[in-house]
């Protein structure tokens, strides 16, 4: 299954900063997590950006020409199988953002959050609203940031670099972190300064993505083949 969030970009102060939530803990998925605006694709899109736009407008209010579209990166694997394609946008006017409205069935909590903090988590030491440790949200010993590597029997039990980052909300892990990563080596030409994966991770992540496109189109054919005339 398709899903498109929406990466979206502004500028305060010289630096880039993007748009975040705390999903409601009321959820069935994900509940109290940080994510991107975004979720599965429908019928009535009429594309992968109007996906994301779509469901930035329900999750946040974010009117539809509020952004202009950078580019679309490929697609990335969540643990529930979903094919993630995040949509990369700048927003034209900053002063919207005092206008977003959490939907009160998705979203408990809209932030924001230092793009290039993605790659040099001790960045966010600037930041004056960081939640305390030791907290509800960062309860490690870690200042910035935490590493742990998991064997995920979702990804064919890949090894996989867990990375989380403080915030001024819920922690900035999981395939949310692993998106501004790239978003962040793509718009500052430079990698993070820790170990980005696990040894293998890197190659295993991708050939898993072309394994599961092969299944989902063997799926799929095996299906147009049994339906009924």
């Amino acid at each position: 299954k398709l899903a498109a969030v929406l990466v979206l970009l502004y500028e305060e102060a010289g630096k880039l900063r993007v748009l975040l939530t705390t999903r409601s803990k009321h959820l069935r998925s994900h509940p109290g997590q940080t994510a991107l605006p975004g979720g599965k694709v429908d019928e009535c899109d009429r594309s992968l950006v109007h996906a994301a736009l779509r469901e930035a407008h329900e999750e946040v209010a974010l009117p539809f020409d509020a952004s202009h579209t950078l580019c679309v990166l490929p697609p990335f694997l969540s643990a529930s199988q979903l094919l993630v394609t995040p949509v990369v946008a700048l927003l034209d006017d900053p002063g919207i953002l005092d206008q977003l409205r959490p939907s009160a069935e998705e979203v408990d909590h809209i932030f924001n959050h230092p793009l290039e903090a993605l790659l040099d988590p001790s960045l966010v030491a600037d930041e004056n609203n960081l939640v305390a440790k030791g907290s509800e949200h960062w309860p490690y010993d870690a200042d910035y940031h935490t590493i742990n590597d998991v064997a995920l029997p979702a990804f064919d039990n890949l090894v996989y670099r867990n990375l989380r980052f403080r915030s001024s909300a819920s922690p900035v892990k999981g395939l949310t972190a692993e998106i501004l990563i790239l978003v962040a080596e793509v718009a500052y030409g430079t990698g993070p300064k820790y170990d980005r994966y696990s040894p293998g991770q890197a190659d295993s992540a991708a050939n898993l993505i072309r394994r599961r496109i092969q299944q989902n189109e063997s799926l799929n054919g095996d299906a147009r083949t049994k339906a009924p005339s």
